[in-house]
């Protein structure tokens, strides 16, 4: 049963740098691409993709928060980088619910305990995107 609270590893306030891997993993995809990504997700998901961090300034990355351990299980395209268990430390930051928290917000929403993007979906909407569907 999923829980209604805010996860404990996003910040009270402000912004905070969190190891990928350990609390979720992440899919950053770049611009108008993880724009489109997005509003792909949320048609498949009746509006609710999960939790997905945006950079408001510079490459206007879109990060989608998967299940810790979750990217591994996926070979994923060219434009979507993976940030999950790694041989190195990989770092995204997780803005606050509410406040001051330029230049990230929270793209759909605040998180939910337990809740995060679906894999397998992210992964489908990517291939279908960023490298066409197949024949």
């Amino acid at each position: 049963m999923t829980s209604e609270h805010t996860p404990d590893w996003v910040p009270a306030s402000g912004l905070q740098l969190r190891l990928t891997g350990v609390h979720f993993d992440a899919i950053r995809v770049r611009g108008v691409r993880g724009e489109a990504v997005v509003y792909h997700l949320g048609t498949l998901t009746e509006g609710c993709p999960g939790p997905v961090i945006r950079e408001m300034s510079g490459g206007r990355w879109n990060y989608f928060l998967l299940a810790p351990g979750t990217s591994k299980d996926f070979d994923w395209p060219p434009g979507a980088t993976c940030f999950g268990p790694a041989a190195r430390d990989q770092y995204v930051g997780v803005p606050a619910v509410y406040g001051n928290t330029y230049p990230l917000s929270w793209r759909c929403g605040p998180p939910r305990e337990g809740v995060f993007v679906d894999g397998e979906l992210l992964h489908g909407v990517l291939m279908a995107q960023l490298v066409g569907e197949p024949e």
